[in-house]
């Protein structure tokens, strides 16, 4: 399914898990690791990843081989 994207876009934790068929505990795991997406902490506290900064993580995370 094509997803629509739309200039400055900002993804949830939960899209970007969802898009990636990950677990919320893997997402933040990785997070910790400094191996996750850059992201945006809002003054709440909740976290927000731009969809281009998921985009170039997912072309660095590709396997050349």
């Amino acid at each position: 399914m094509a997803v629509a994207v739309r200039p400055g876009q900002k993804l949830t934790v939960d899209e970007v898990c969802d898009e990636l068929q990950i677990a919320r505990s893997t997402f933040y795991d990785w997070r910790q690791k400094g191996r996750g997406p850059r992201c945006i902490r809002l003054p709440n506290g909740s976290l927000r990843i731009r969809r281009g900064d998921f985009e170039n993580w997912l072309l660095d995370c590709e396997d050349s081989s």
